[in-house]
């Protein structure tokens, strides 16, 4: 359901679940959303659970189909098109093999979604941003981005990569009075693990086996201190670990 009159615009890619939701759920009170994700069903559902709150309008595409990213976002119409918040925190992590076993789907996959789909979002968003003179970008990275872990290899690479491009974003945008924000997560326990080992439960569930982890709960919480920081601060980069994570491959298991 749609509402007349519009708050400030929040954009949340992989809005579907985990951090993503619970993104959506913790801003519905201040903002107007644009959802978007995959998966239409779920978008439908979220945006009713949250329409008692806010103005929700929700994009279906996968930000890996530039032209379907670039049809969408175009396509918003009047007040939509005034995006002030940009929330990159669609991504994934497929696979944990060695470099010389990797599967070539696996990386082309988390480099197609990290990297590229990140930046065909923000190119087109930021075409009004910049018009605007204002707007905020948060893209979410990760621990992976920040050091590197034995079979970890393309997905802290595509990580990586989303640190390089923060930090060109938050020099090239300086002059247009745009903040760029970069939050990394450590240990969190979504369908991340689900996804990375293609359903394996018993993978899945030994990643948080005997850790108490972060949920995306924590995150969506982080996110929204970023952007509630006043008008002359800009958060650029968050690393955010469970209290029983050191670095990416020391965890204090009970």
């Amino acid at each position: 359901m749609e509402k007349n009159k519009l708050k400030q615009i929040a954009l949340i890619t992989g809005a579907t679940s985990g951090i993503g939701e619970a993104t959506a759920k913790r801003l519905a009170n201040r903002f107007s959303l644009i959802l978007c994700g995959r998966r239409e069903e779920k978008l439908f559902e979220l945006s009713n659970s949250l329409s008692n709150l806010t103005t929700v309008k929700t994009l279906t595409f996968d930000v890996r189909n530039k032209d379907d990213v670039i049809d969408k976002l175009k396509g918003l119409e009047g007040e939509w098109k005034n995006i002030a918040i940009l929330i990159n925190n669609a991504g994934n992590a497929h696979g944990l093999d060695f470099i010389h076993e990797g599967d070539i789907e696996d990386w082309d996959m988390m480099i197609d979604t990290n990297v590229k789909g990140l930046l065909y979002v923000s190119r087109e968003v930021l075409q009004t941003m910049v018009k605007n003179n204002s707007g905020h970008i948060i893209n979410i990275g990760s621990i992976a981005g920040k050091e590197v872990y034995p079979k970890g290899n393309i997905y802290c690479a595509s990580k990586f990569a989303v640190d390089a491009i923060s930090q060109g974003m938050r020099i090239d945008l300086n002059k247009h009075n745009i903040k760029v924000s970069q939050i990394n997560p450590g240990l969190v326990e979504t369908n991340f693990s689900m996804v990375r080992f293609k359903d394996d439960e018993e993978r899945s569930k030994a990643v948080y086996k005997d850790v108490n982890p972060l949920v995306s709960e924590d995150i969506a919480n982080v996110i929204d201190y970023v952007i509630s920081s006043p008008e002359n601060v800009n958060i650029s980069d968050i690393t955010v670990l469970a209290k029983s994570q050191a670095s990416s491959t020391v965890i204090n298991r009970d």
